[in-house]
């Protein structure tokens, strides 16, 4: 097959997921995906945006910081980002997939030259059956919030490389509606073009407790998705098979639709 017959979807995998709300990157959840992936390389292609870099680094040290300094948290994600790529290299190699990493900065989005040579590099690995794993360059971010735990990073990406689909992997079953958000039963929104009115829901929305985005990143990630006609889905990765019972429409989650 071409890489024109393959749907191509964009998988961006929060620190909550990957670390299965842990403190430590979790083996079986990367296997999960990997697993996922290979059963599903003949009719899809993936490229994964993957934080935890400073989770998988805080496994291996102690810095000592009160978490607020970036050059500190910096320092962690440059020990950490090779762990975390060969934790997946490991799991995914197991299961006959290849990996690469990429290291993207914000202005890297913003320079043409930059933007052409990302999409021609990535288009080239995953030609190649190379599956991109791309985080963002920490150690050279200067901005506190940078990316919101790489929410906007996938939108980014997503827009750029002309994915078919955007699968946002979170701790929750998608979007809640906003009756059921205090109450003990969860109700999904199952679908929506509608993004201000999520944006008015979700203002109140916290913030979890290993990423730094929220649910209110991924609803702005959907935006610069749904701009560049690309269907967002919000879906629960802590879940086993949550890529393929989300393509089988056997689990809840949010799909954010285009206008």
């Amino acid at each position: 097959m071409g890489k024109s017959d393959k749907k191509r979807i964009l998988l961006k995998i929060g620190s909550n997921v990957l670390t299965k709300e842990t403190n430590q990157i979790s083996r079986g959840k990367l296997e999960d995906i990997a697993r996922q992936i290979a059963s599903l390389k003949e009719v899809y292609e993936f490229i994964i945006v993957s934080s935890g870099a400073i989770a998988v680094a805080k496994q291996f040290v102690e810095l000592e910081s009160n978490g607020k300094l970036i050059n500190v948290k910096q320092a962690l994600a440059s020990i950490g980002q090779p762990h975390l790529m060969r934790i997946f290299h490991e799991n995914f190699w197991e299961l006959g997939l290849f990996t690469s990493q990429c290291l993207l900065s914000y202005s890297d989005f913003k320079k043409e030259k930059s933007r052409t040579n990302i999409k021609n590099t990535i288009n080239v690995l995953v030609e190649n059956n190379y599956i991109p794993i791309i985080n963002e360059n920490d150690t050279v971010a200067t901005d506190e919030i940078k990316f919101g735990d790489n929410d906007k990073l996938s939108a980014l990406a997503a827009a750029l490389l002309n994915v078919d689909l955007l699968i946002i992997a979170t701790n929750t079953d998608g979007i809640y509606t906003k009756k059921s958000m205090d109450g003990d039963h969860k109700e999904t929104i199952k679908q929506t073009a509608d993004i201000a009115s999520l944006k008015e829901q979700i203002q109140q929305a916290s913030v979890s407790l290993h990423g730094t985005g929220g649910m209110a990143t991924k609803i702005a990630a959907a935006e610069i998705a749904q701009e560049a006609k690309i269907e967002t889905w919000i879906v629960n990765g802590l879940k086993e098979n949550f890529i393929i019972d989300a393509i089988n429409n056997t689990t809840e989650f949010t799909k954010i639709i285009t206008k």
